[in-house]
Order: structure tokens, then C-alpha cells, then sequence
């Protein structure tokens, strides 16, 4: 479909459904179409259906300024950003300047009749991103603390619906992010992940996602559960293609963490985008699900679309590795740290320490600023009884000296990397393709309740820090999403996008949610 057809006439009624950041660029380029433009159908269409799918936090007041400024540099021919007038909406648990920050928590929200955050810096992401020229639309629906990963149920906001269908669960916690990009309430969308929070929503809203190596974004400026440890942003996109645009300027060395300066020969030299391909599969050795990975079973339907997929990566020129961890003590040494809920919890005992430093580069020069105070003005610890921090039998002690120890941690990680580089090794993997989730996702009204047991990578994956691409994989019977997740070593995220955009081309699963209104 040529750009122009996509976008005529979006004015008057929303036809930007699935546009892409090049197809906008394109259009921006040729004089079809402005970013005032887009970004009033946009608005539009948010204010159309927001009440029905309580997507947003906070929507940005200055947006269609900010588009007209960006339209003004193009007309005067000055230099842009590779984003300048792509509309994009950034997680609640990232730092935006002009923005409350809420942790989704009710206590810590002026609008449900708490206190009010304010940073007094954009998070170096969303720095990232403005710089290139992305215009922000809002803040996105989060759980409190991020602390789920099936839904924004417990946010001060509400909760989030999915857009695919509202009876749905819209996965955790990322919820409000994957209801935007899915919903077409926006081009990109920037996710954040502990657990599962930026690949539960992508599988469970058909949308892709991006789960980067540790570190290879700067977390700064991110409320987290385990800064020093899990925690990774990531996009959320309808493409491939977009996510790794968005990945280009997102990825890279700050000063601001502990990111390894060797990064910079880990990041294509020609960004993220020059090396997706068609053709990419074409002779990749992927090893898949198997019990030698996990004892979780696959429920028959999943099994039936896994195998389907297979054959379309084989079709594609991918070779196929059945149980390639057989034999390799992966169960074992996972089982060894915990069921699913402690495997879910290991290396969050930082979070006591990481949330002080976090709360105080709100402003570094509030020398008040603590969590200790944070919470006290509050009115409210959130590690009280059936609070979203209630997590540990030895909470007390953590937060009486909230003290870095990764002795454990860091063995543990080590171990899962020495297991799985060895299984890359033994059978000369390019990576991994698995189903995301053992069955179909819940219902909405279902709950949390046993949601660690339906994931094939949460949260092995988290403690090992590899990446992993979410990719839709087809539809079940009743019309939830299936997905596949392309999972390989630290910092292949270029190689997982290649292969994750040949088979998105060669399957074209996803199709646009139609939304209702309330």
C-alpha cells in the first residue's frame, strides 16, 4: 500500500491503523502529510477510545506544539532526528521530565490523593528519544511497582484493557504501553522489563517486543524492582523493522550506568535496521522448547501452532534442533534456586537498596530526598502487609541495610550463561525459538494466580540478562494471541531482530485489533 493511500484523508477519519516510522518519514518527506497532522489524528483517536482501554496515565498537554515545531524545522530545511515526528509513548516507570512519576501506586499519585513526584530529569532514554525527534504523547498504565505481569489491575489508574479484545488479560507490566502500540494509539512505545513485563504484553497483544541484554540500555531514571540485577528497557513496536529503529537510538554506553564501553562494537555499525533480512533465517540453527529447557508442558493447541511455525521457519531456510538442553542440567540448576514463584523473586532483594537511589537523583540537589521520607510523607510503606513490595520473609532486615550483596546472584547467572553457552556450543546454535507461553493467556478477571507456570522463558531469561525478541505467531481458537520469542546470547539482539523480521515477513500474523467504544 502506497504512503499516500494510507494516510489521505486521516483527518477526518483514522486511517493511520498500522502505519510504520518509515512509511510516516516518507510521507513527512514528500509534503503529504505534517506532524500536527498525525499527531491530531492520534489525539483523536486516543480520545475516542482511552475510556474503554485506559491505556494512558498522563497525556502530553504541549504535544501539538511540539509537532508544529517539528514541522517548522522541515519546512526550513534545518537537520532532524531519525524520529522527528514519530509518535511515541513512554512506560509510567520511566522518568519524564513535566511528568509525575507514581510507581502506578495510588499513595504516590496527587490524582487518587497522594503526594507528587515530580523528576527533575528526563530518564536518558526519553532524552535519547526526544533528541531524535520523537514527539511523546503521554505516559503509559503500569501496576503499582511495576509488580505484576499479567496487568495494570492494582495502578491508582485503573485498569488496562486489552486491545485485541478487553476480556482479555494485556500482560504486566508494561500493560498500558502494549494496549497503545496495539491499539494504534501510537507509532512506538517504550517498555520495561523484570520479569516478563516486556514480552508478556507483546505475546499477549500481538505486538512485537524487544527484551535487551542487561545493561544494554541505560536504566537511569527507571523506577525499578531490581536495578541492580533484572531490570531492562526495551520497544514495543507493530514491526520488527520499527523496533529496531527504536532500539537504534535507545542502545548504547552512558555514563549514567554500568554499561561496558565494549558495547560499542556489540551495536551494528549501520544501526539495528542494516542488519534485518528476508533472507536472515536462511541456514540459522535454532534449537527449540523441549523438557530438557523446562518441565512445563505445552497444552495441546500450543503444540499444534508451535509445530505450525516450525515449518514455517524451516520453509524459510531455518534448521531445527529438537531439545537441544537435553542432558545439559539447565532443569536442574533452575530448580535448584526455586519453583516458579521464588525464580520470579530471585535477585529483587536489591529493590530496598536500588528504589533509595532511584527516589534520590529525583532531584540530586534534595538532599531530604529518601525513600524513607518518600514513603513517610506518604503515609505508607509499600513493603507493609499485602503491599505491592510485600515480597520477602526478611523485609525488615533488607530495609534496615539496604547493602549491595550479588554474591548469589551473580553465581547464578553465571551458571545458567555457562549452561546455555554450552548447549550454543555442543550443537553450533545461532539461538533459541520458543512459544512464549505454554497456553493461551488468561482472562483478565483470572488474575496472577499461577501466571508463572503459562511462560517458557520468565524468569530464567531475567537472571541469565539474555535478550529476546517477542514476535505474533497466530491467533488461538478463541482469538487470543500466540507468539514465539527468538532468544540467543548477550548482546545478539542484531541477529535476534534478523531472524524475528524474516519470519514476520514470510508469516505476517498479526492483524489490527478492531477497538470498541465505551
Amino acid at each position: 500500500m502506497e504512503n499516500h493511500t494510507v494516510l489521505n484523508a486521516a483527518v477526518d477519519e483514522f486511517l493511520l491503523k498500522e502505519v510504520t516510522v518509515n512509511q510516516l518519514l516518507s510521507a513527512y518527506e514528500k509534503g503529504e502529510f505534517t506532524a500536527e497532522e498525525v499527531v491530531q489524528a492520534y489525539v483523536n483517536r486516543i480520545e475516542k477510545y482511552e475510556k474503554n482501554y485506559n491505556a494512558f496515565t498522563f497525556m502530553n498537554e504541549n504535544v501539538l506544539e511540539e509537532a508544529k515545531k517539528i514541522d517548522q524545522l522541515r519546512k526550513e530545511g534545518k537537520p532532524l532526528g531519525p524520529l522527528a515526528g514519530i509518535p511515541i509513548v513512554i512506560k509510567e516507570a520511566v522518568d519524564v521530565k513535566g511528568f509525575p512519576t507514581t510507581f502506578g501506586w495510588a499513595p504516590l499519585s496527587k490524582d487518587a490523593g497522594g503526594i507528587e513526584l515530580m523528576p527533575k530529569n528526563d530518564a536518558p532514554v526519553v532524552s535519547r528519544l526526544k533528541e531524535a525527534g520523537a514527539i511523546i504523547l503521554g505516559k503509559t498504565n503500569i501496576p503499582a511497582f511495576s509488580a505484576r505481569m499479567d496487568s495494570a489491575n492494582t495502578s491508582w489508574d485503573g485498569p488496562t484493557y486489552n486491545a485485541v479484545d478487553r476480556s482479555f488479560s494485556p500482560g504486566g507490566s508494561s500493560s498500558g504501553t502494549a494496549t497503545a502500540i496495539s491499539g494504534n494509539f501510537s507509532v512506538l512505545g517504550v517498555a520495561e522489563e523484570t520479569g516478563g513485563s516486556i514480552q508478556m504484553p507483546a505475546a499477549s497483544q500481538a505486538i512485537v517486543g524487544v527484551k535487551t541484554s542487561f545493561d544494554l540500555i541505560p536504566t537511569t531514571g527507571v523506577t525499578p524492582i531490581a536495578g541492580s540485577t533484572r531490570d531492562v528497557l526495551g520497544p514495543h513496536a507493530r514491526t520488527v523493522e520499527d523496533a529496531a529503529l527504536m532500539l537504534d537510538i535507545m542502545a548504547g554506553y552512558t555514563t549514567d550506568d554500568a554499561i561496558p564501553k565494549e558495547l560499542s562494537d556489540k551495536i551494528p555499525e549501520g544501526g539495528y535496521t542494516s542488519v534485518i533480512s528476508e533472507n536472515a533465517l536462511q541456514g540459522m540453527r535454532l534449537g527449540l522448547f523441549g523438557p530438557g529447557w523446562s518441565i512445563k508442558e505445552l497444552s495441546a493447541e500450543t503444540q499444534e501452532l508451535y509445530l505450525g511455525e516450525i515449518t514455517e521457519l524451516q520453509k524459510a531456510g531455518a534448521v531445527v534442533i529438537e531439545d537441544p538442553f537435553e542432558a545439559s542440567g539447565f532443569v536442574d540448576f533452575a530448580e535448584s534456586i526455586g519453583d516458579d514463584a521464588a525464580r520470579m523473586l530471585f535477585g529483587l532483594d536489591t529493590v530496598f537498596h536500588d528504589l533509595d537511589k532511584y527516589i534520590k537523583n529525583l532531584d540530586p540537589e534534595d538532599d531530604t530526598l529518601s525513600a524513607k521520607s518518600v514513603f513517610e510523607r506518604a503515609g505508607q510503606f509499600p513493603w507493609e502487609k499485602d503491599g505491592p513490595l510485600d515480597l520477602f520473609d526478611n523485609t525488615g532486615e533488607l530495609i534496615a541495610n539496604p547493602q549491595l550483596n550479588l554474591t548469589d546472584f551473580t553465581k547464578a547467572r553465571n551458571e545458567f550463561l555457562r549452561i546455555i553457552m554450552g548447549v550454543m556450543e555442543k550443537h553450533n546454535l545461532d539461538g533459541f525459538v520458543f512459544p512464549q507461553m505454554t497456553r493461551s493467556i488468561t482472562l483478565l478477571k483470572e488474575g496472577i494466580e499461577g501466571l508463572a507456570n503459562f511462560t517458557t522463558t520468565v524468569s530464567e531469561l531475567n537472571i541469565s540478562g539474555l535478550p529476546l525478541v517477542t514476535v505474533p505467531g497466530g491467533y488461538y481458537e478463541n482469538g487470543s494471541p500466540f507468539a514465539l520469542v527468538f532468544m540467543g546470547e548477550m548482546w545478539s539482539e542484531a541477529k535476534l531482530l534478523g531472524m524475528a523480521y524474516a519470519y514476520e515477513q514470510a508469516t505476517k500474523h498479526r492483524v489490527a485489533p478492531v477497538l470498541v467504544e465505551e
